[in-house]
């Protein structure tokens, strides 16, 4: 059994991150109805920004951090300017369409930037192991988990308790409501984006300071573990996204001990077809499933 908790306990902590990415998929999809693909090539194309600058100017790793945050605001800037706000809220077809061509756009940038496949990612502090009774705790993965919870918690004051966070479930409910209300759904998407993109580009240093490399893959393993993580614990649900991150980070923990790292991808996705055949809207995302399907009805 003490195999199986260590397994959880890193599990956890990787899985922060992963709630983190599954929260900013899933703040973007509330508010807009939309799946925002390019996301992951956005952190990515910020974190090569980051690399650039740690390999030829030799920045340190808080320099890279701030270079990689702020890379991954403009770029979300950018997306959400070119691919969201250029195309009608009812033509979600579009626009995923052209997120997922902005994102073969972002990953040539990359590739431009740098060509070779993998180069090293500046670690945040130097790796080490505390010892607590028979489990043993990686220094980086508790500031990771340290850094993810802190970020957790400010975003739920923002959304709970400012006129910000209001809008936004305003215009998650109903957008032509929200302008009666005197709110720009334009402009709250626009912040809205800033928003989910400093949270990734956070998310993504985070990530990959752990890992202490990057490749031009980085991109597709951001969107598909962001995406994955919302849609076990629910599509739409914040709560869900954190389980939803959380709970595959314990499943890819455990499957890599008992199975191999082979087996580590192959058993979320696993898992996640079982989910959706038995909760269609994973954990906590049913309601919305009904929801759907009462304005289904109504229509």
């Amino acid at each position: 059994m003490t195999n199986f908790f260590q397994n959880c306990i890193d599990g956890v902590m990787i899985g922060s991150g992963y709630s983190l990415l599954a929260l900013c998929f899933t703040i973007i999809f509330g508010i807009m109805r939309r799946v925002n693909l390019s996301f992951g090539p956005s952190i990515m194309l910020g974190a090569f920004l980051g690399t650039w600058c740690f390999i030829n100017i030799g920045f340190s790793p808080v320099i890279v951090a701030i270079i990689t945050i702020i890379g991954t605001i403009f770029i979300g800037i950018y997306v959400e300017r070119l691919c969201f706000s250029a195309i009608r809220r009812d033509m979600a077809m579009a626009s995923m369409v052209s997120s997922f061509a902005i994102w073969m756009q972002l990953e040539e940038l990359s590739i431009i930037l740098l060509p070779e496949r993998t180069y090293p990612f500046p670690a945040l502090f130097l790796s080490g192991v505390s010892e607590v009774g028979p489990y043993f705790l990686r220094h980086e993965h508790l500031l990771n988990l340290g850094i993810s919870i802190f970020i957790m918690l400010c975003l739920v004051y923002l959304l709970s308790h400012s006129r910000f966070g209001l809008a936004i479930k305003a215009i998650s409910e109903d957008q032509k409501a929200s302008m009666y209300m005197g709110i720009n759904p334009n402009r709250i998407i626009f912040w809205t984006f800033i928003l989910v993109s400093l949270i990734g580009g956070m998310a993504g240093f985070l990530l990959l300071s752990t890992d202490q490399q990057i490749t031009p893959h980085f991109g597709l393993w951001a969107t598909l573990k962001g995406l994955t993580a919302m849609m076990l614990g629910g599509m739409g649900s914040l709560v869900g996204a954190v389980l939803g991150g959380l709970a595959m980070g314990i499943i890819e923990a455990q499957t890599q001990w008992y199975l191999g790292n082979e087996y580590r991808d192959l058993s979320v996705y696993l898992v996640l077809f079982l989910m959706l055949i038995i909760f269609p809207g994973g954990f906590l995302g049913n309601n919305i499933v009904q929801k759907n399907k009462l304005a289904y009805r109504r229509v």
